[in-house]
């Protein structure tokens, strides 16, 4: 009987690592007869797991959601990642999990062993997280990326560029990386031919084509380093400082998420920006139409009055009224 249900655990441990198992090759890794390994899905199907069997010279087996939620199986390194996973997202880094996260939690948690429970108290006291201050995500948005990548189907998005300039783009999904308080996603964009990543909060309305792909390798082969080189190798930063002669409001009207706006008093506000090219803040302030003082960048100041030459020389003479 032990050697039944240690195969049991191997045969689900199995099924809900891959989409699609062939009979044969199942049995082959249990080291059953196909017999045998019906009998153990049988067995598994009673449990409540949604076991689907497609018959046939090359038929198997697969891991479907059911109606209720079956218990899980996880290894040790698993059962403490999901503790931490859910006392991260209890600091409220995602919309509306934060209190279902502690629910969950304390289930988790009231089954651990001790000395998993101690190594979960250990990271929780000796890591520091850092302030959450990007923008709060949808948990569903995340769910459908995270599981277009999990199910390797393609994926289609609107995605709107850090100009603001607006594409639907369909990629090959591949992970979801959080870093510096965001989230973004590798994927290999089919219609450039090569990776991107994009900015999860900049993402809308996805959806999967129903056309499943053949898992590709990033450059460097981890996804976390490249994303990181990728947003820091992005082009040179510039930080934008600019004190506005205009209410607060106003400006933020202009500049919509693309900045910070401050406060001074009723007639004038502090533009804060990040950006890789200094054109686009200098038409914000054009568009704002109201008198400025840029505290940094230099070049800022440079790029304004080189615009404003620019103009200058391009308006037609006035002719002296009579």
């Amino acid at each position: 009987m032990a050697d039944t249900s240690a195969r049991m655990l191997r045969l689900l441990s199995l099924l809900q690592t891959h989409r699609y198992w062939p009979g044969g090759e199942l049995a082959e890794r249990l080291e059953v007869s196909p017999r045998t390994l019906r009998r153990d899905v049988d067995r598994l199907r009673e449990l409540g797991y949604p076991v689907q069997a497609t018959r046939g010279v090359a038929g198997g087996y697969q891991l479907r959601a059911g109606t209720a939620m079956p218990p899980l199986l996880l290894d040790d390194a698993e059962a403490v990642a999901v503790a931490v996973g859910l006392r991260t997202a209890a600091a409220g880094a995602v919309a509306g999990v934060g209190e279902t996260s502690v629910r969950a939690l304390a289930k988790v948690v009231q089954l651990l062993p001790s000395r998993l429970r101690q190594q979960v108290d250990a990271l929780a006291a000796y890591t520091v997280p850092a302030p959450w201050d990007g923008p709060t995500l949808d948990p569903g948005l995340l769910t459908a990326i995270a599981l277009a990548c999990r199910a390797e189907e393609e994926l289609r998005f609107d995605y709107t560029a850090w100009a603001g300039a607006r594409s639907r783009r369909r990629v090959e999904p591949h992970r979801l990386v959080a870093l510096g308080g965001r989230w973004y996603l590798l994927a290999f964009d089919t219609e450039r031919d090569d990776w991107r990543t994009f900015r999860v909060d900049r993402l809308a309305e996805p959806s999967t084509t129903g056309r499943r792909f053949r898992p590709r390798q990033p450059p460097g082969g981890d996804a976390a380093q490249y994303v990181q080189r990728a947003v820091s190798g992005a082009g040179d930063r510039h930080r934008v400082l600019v004190v506005v002669a205009a209410p607060a409001a106003e400006v933020a009207g202009v500049v919509g998420r693309w900045g910070t706006v401050e406060e001074v008093d009723d007639h004038a506000c502090r533009l804060r920006m990040e950006v890789e090219s200094l054109d686009w803040p200098a038409m914000v302030l054009g568009t704002v139409g109201a008198p400025f003082t840029i505290i940094e960048p230099a070049e800022l100041t440079d790029r304004v009055r080189a615009m404003g030459e620019l103009f200058l020389g391009s308006a037609p003479p006035t002719t002296p009224a009579e």
